[in-house]
């Protein structure tokens, strides 16, 4: 049986410290990936990268928030998104168009992505997390598909969009995963094509 190796959590003498939230997401990802989330501090993650746990922590509200990155930003992204879709576009055919912007990751962070959504999914100490960012996302969807059927968007339909929604991309996520290959995003459209027509044609 072979021994997954522990990385030390100690930054090599000579390079500089990080600075900036991307590399110490990769550092944390690469912490994470091979030592186990349960068993990698903030502490870790800091000596790793060369700063103090206070500078983490400007960056991160918790340990679970890291592998989500600037989640909040990209929820604001996908609101501007929304906001910028012509009226024509019928409901579906614009999330669609907003969860492809969303996934829009550049191809020298898919490798990233990848261990990142990953960790999301597969981790069991992140679940309960992940449960607010899903809501939170799904509250994105809510608000947009609400205010073009003129509903509130605690209403039934609005908040199932929202729902269906999560749950094609969730399943575009682990097919990808799977596959080791491939574009997420030609995943996402797919899938998303297909529940445009109700997932099924009659």
């Amino acid at each position: 049986m072979s021994v997954t190796p522990v990385i030390p959590a100690t930054r090599r003498v000579g390079r500089r410290p990080v600075t900036s939230r991307s590399e110490i997401e990769h550092i944390a990802l690469d912490l994470f990936t091979h030592n186990g989330f349960d068993t990698t501090t903030v502490d870790d993650i800091a000596a790793a990268a060369g700063i103090g746990r206070r500078t983490v922590f400007r960056y991160y509200a918790s340990k679970n928030d890291i592998p989500w990155g600037a989640f909040d930003e990209q929820l604001d992204r996908m609101r501007a998104t929304f906001a910028g879709l012509s009226g024509d576009l019928p409901v579906m055919a614009a999330v669609r168009v907003a969860v492809l912007e969303f996934n829009d990751v550049a191809p020298a962070e898919q490798p990233w992505h990848r261990r990142r959504l990953r960790l999301i999914l597969d981790t069991p100490a992140l679940q309960a997390h992940s449960t607010l960012r899903y809501a939170a996302w799904r509250q994105v969807v809510a608000d947009y598909a609400a205010a073009r059927l003129g509903l509130s968007p605690d209403d039934l339909v609005p908040q199932s969009i929202g729902h269906a929604s999560l749950g094609v991309a969730l399943a575009a996520y682990e097919r990808w995963l799977r596959a080791e290959s491939g574009e997420l995003r030609d995943l996402l459209d797919t899938v998303f094509c297909a529940l445009e027509r109700g997932l099924v044609e009659s």
